[in-house]
C-alpha cells in the first residue's frame, strides 16, 4: 500500500474520532492496524500518530475505570 494511501486512511480515522468520539475503541484498533501496516512496509511512523495512539490508550483507560 502506498504511503499516500495510508495517510488518507489515517486522516479519515482522525475525522471520525472528531465527529464520533463514542467510537474511540474502534478507532483505536483501526489506528493500531494502520500503524502496524506502516511498520510492516518499512515506512516511517510519524511521531504525532504515536502520540495519538498513546493518548487514546490513556483516555480509554480512564473511561474503563
Amino acid at each position: 500500500m502506498a504511503f499516500e494511501d495510508l495517510k488518507v486512511r489515517i486522516r479519515m480515522i482522525l475525522e471520525k474520532a472528531t465527529h464520533q468520539p463514542e467510537d474511540l475503541h474502534e478507532l483505536q484498533e483501526t489506528l493500531r492496524e494502520e500503524l502496524a501496516t506502516m511498520r510492516g512496509e518499512g515506512l516511517p511512523v510519524p511521531e504525532d500518530l504515536l502520540e495519538l495512539e498513546k493518548a487514546l490508550e490513556e483516555r480509554l483507560k480512564v473511561t474503563r475505570g
